[in-house]
């Protein structure tokens, strides 16, 4: 009798376990839902982390309140994020450089984004702008390349940061060209921006909603894209890869993420509000009003995109022997 008994236990205590998760799956969320920023109030990820969790929280029936966790390039808030309870109440975005460059840049990350992060969607794509001061001979990207190859006078390119997306579409730039240019890193966008208005430095590839004020004003000029299709504020500006240079995309992307080992069935739910709160009108009105394109492509999607990056950038960044610590 106490065999039968003990085995009538162990063959119910699975089917509990799959019955209490289907229950905490039906019933999630039944609180408010914590959405970790890694960067300050302000910064792109928390605009589109804000615009985009409003409309979500009214799909799930509950707040989502966003906590900002700014420090060591978003490692911190990409770490905690990573370390949070896996029971689909907290979640958070991160950006290329915690999930991605990072990974090579650190030589001791407190997290590994293929093993303690899920992703649930991509949410936005910042491709790059190459641009030259409106006063620059430049008139054409043919015009820099040839520049940049016949060396009459050495030019150089501003970036937000060595190793960030900014630095590392250039330089792959003149790897794939044979171009010769000098990178010179500043603290921000701003600062960047501001060494080509007075003519420290020569060109650059930086963020749309850094540059796309200066060009509508006329004081910078647009000379290509960084990504693979033309971007819908700049249609009559061409891609890189049109120009007849293929796979060079720089993308200041920001996705949705998760700590790994959420329930199946409630990543599931957070990431369809998610992905069903990027397509909306109205958010993608407000997206495009901060020069952001809406790229809800769901979770094996933005691994992939995840992986290719990595490919992309891994070697670039070790061939320039780029390390922080």
């Amino acid at each position: 009798m106490r065999k039968l008994l003990q085995a009538t236990l162990l063959a119910v205590l699975p089917l509990a376990a799959v019955v209490n998760t289907a229950h905490a799956a039906a019933d999630w969320p039944s609180k408010p839902l914590t959405l970790i920023v890694p960067f300050g109030p302000g910064s792109s990820p928390d605009t589109m982390a804000r615009v985009i969790a409003e409309q979500a929280g009214e799909t799930l029936g509950q707040p989502i309140v966003v906590q900002n966790k700014p420090g060591a390039s978003g490692n911190l808030g990409t770490a905690a994020i990573a370390k949070a309870k896996p029971d689909g109440y907290t979640f958070g975005v991160s950006i290329t450089g915690p999930l991605v460059n990072n990974t090579v840049l650190y030589s001791d990350l407190p997290y590994d984004p293929k093993k303690d992060i899920d992703p649930l969607t991509l949410g936005v794509h910042q491709h790059n702008i190459l641009v030259v001061p409106a006063s620059s001979p430049i008139k054409s990207f043919d015009d820099l390349l040839k520049a940049m190859k016949s060396q009459a006078k050495p030019y150089n390119f501003p970036s937000t940061g060595a190793g960030t997306v900014s630095h590392l579409s250039v330089e792959l730039l003149l790897e794939r060209t044979g171009g010769k240019a000098v990178h010179v890193p500043y603290a921000s966008s701003p600062a960047a921006v501001t060494s080509l208005l007075s003519g420290d430095t020569d060109f650059a590839a930086l963020p749309p909603i850094a540059v796309m004020s200066m060009i509508k004003d006329g004081r910078l000029r647009a000379l290509a894209a960084v990504s693979k299709k033309r971007l819908s504020f700049l249609p009559d500006t061409p891609t890189i890869e049109e120009l007849g240079i293929p796979g060079i995309e720089g993308s200041g992307w920001i996705g949705f993420v998760a700590p790994a080992g959420v329930p199946a069935d409630i990543e599931k739910k957070l990431a369809d509000a998610l992905m069903s709160a990027i397509k909306t009108p109205s958010v993608q009105q407000r997206l495009a009003s901060q020069y952001m394109e809406p790229a809800a492509d769901g979770p094996d999607a933005f691994r992939q995109y995840m992986d290719d990056e990595f490919k992309r950038w891994e070697p670039l960044i070790k061939r320039l022997n780029l390390t922080v610590n």
